[in-house]
Parts: C-alpha cells; sequence; structure tokens
C-alpha cells in the first residue's frame, strides 16, 4: 500500500538553488572572458585562437566572446537581465561545441564537448528557476521563470549560436586537418 505524502512548497529551496546555481555559473563566465582578455595570452592570443578555429573576423570575435562572457556572468552572478544572460551562455556553449571541441569526442579531457553540455543544462535549468528573490530582478519586481523562460533561453541561444556560426565561421581545412564535409 501506498504510504500518503503530504506536499509541502518550499520556495526558499528554490531562491537557494537559483542563487548556488548563479554563484557558479556567473562567476566561472566571468572568469573566462575575464581570461580572454587579460589571460597570459590577453587578447592577442585569444584573437590569435579565434582565427584557428576559423572564426572571422577574428579579433572582432575575441573581443565580443570576451565582452558577452563577462557581461552575461555579471548578470548571472547579480540576477539581472532575466533569462538573457542564460540565452548568451547556451549560444556560447553551442558556438563552442561546434567549433573547439567539434569531433572531439564527449569527455572534455579529450577535449569533448563534455563541459559545454554540462554548462549548457545548468543555464536552462537556471532559466526554469529564475534568479529567485535573492536577486537585482527581484528587487526591480521583475521575475521571468517556468518552461517558457528556460524554452526561450534555449532557443534564443541557439539561433544566435547558429547565426554566428553560418555567418562567421570560415574554418581553413587545410590547418585544422579536417576533411571538407560532402555537400549534396
Amino acid at each position: 500500500m501506498p504510504v500518503p505524502t503530504r506536499r509541502v512548497r518550499d520556495v526558499g529551496s528554490r531562491d537557494t538553488a537559483a542563487l548556488l546555481l548563479r554563484f557558479t555559473l556567473g562567476p566561472m563566465l566571468f572568469a573566462h572572458g575575464w581570461n580572454k582578455v587579460r589571460g597570459p595570452g590577453g587578447l592577442k592570443g585569444t584573437t590569435g585562437w579565434f582565427e584557428a578555429l576559423g572564426l572571422k573576423p577574428a579579433a572582432l570575435h575575441a573581443k565580443v566572446a570576451a565582452g558577452t562572457e563577462m557581461v552575461a556572468g555579471a548578470a548571472l552572478t547579480v540576477g539581472a537581465g532575466g533569462p538573457l544572460p542564460a540565452a548568451a551562455t547556451v549560444g556560447l556553449m553551442a558556438a563552442t561545441a561546434r567549433t573547439d571541441h567539434r569531433g572531439k569526442g564527449f569527455f572534455v579531457f579529450k577535449g569533448g564537448w563534455e563541459y559545454t553540455s554540462v554548462v549548457v543544462g545548468a543555464a536552462v535549468a537556471l532559466a526554469v528557476l529564475g534568479h529567485g528573490r535573492y536577486s537585482l530582478d527581484a528587487l526591480e519586481g521583475r521575475q521571468s521563470y517556468g518552461t517558457k523562460a528556460a524554452l526561450l533561453t534555449a532557443a534564443l541561444g541557439a539561433a544566435g549560436s547558429a547565426a554566428l556560426l553560418t555567418l562567421c565561421y570560415r574554418p581553413d581545412q587545410e590547418e585544422s586537418g579536417t576533411e571538407p564535409a560532402d555537400e549534396e
């Protein structure tokens, strides 16, 4: 015989989970952007890396990627902007999976897309939860969360990544060692 259970809605737990996700994703994303600008190779090294990946014009993409990571990371950390910083995160990770991690399998220690998929999942989960009451969005009375917010996050991120790759991804087939895809 099933044991009857009483369902208790603990909104504080949802807010705490959102805060923990924001404090995990936001600073990590900001640090990645900061490293592109101020890391060992600086913006020049990031530009060279983006050039090797096939993102044209590489200097513009290096600046935009670094800026997007820092702005989205800061917005996630403080809980501002509704689902838009999570959508930016999805877009960044989708483009990264397609350019830097493509063809390297699943595991990140082999250069695979494991890391990017976890970050995408966490960003979409955060869109479902919303930023919670411990956020700037809550202070301003602008909360956006739920399935529609998650779908919007995933769709905006995927569309942004697809547009960027369609317009600007031009890998040099000879340097990358990959064969051109059959076009039918």
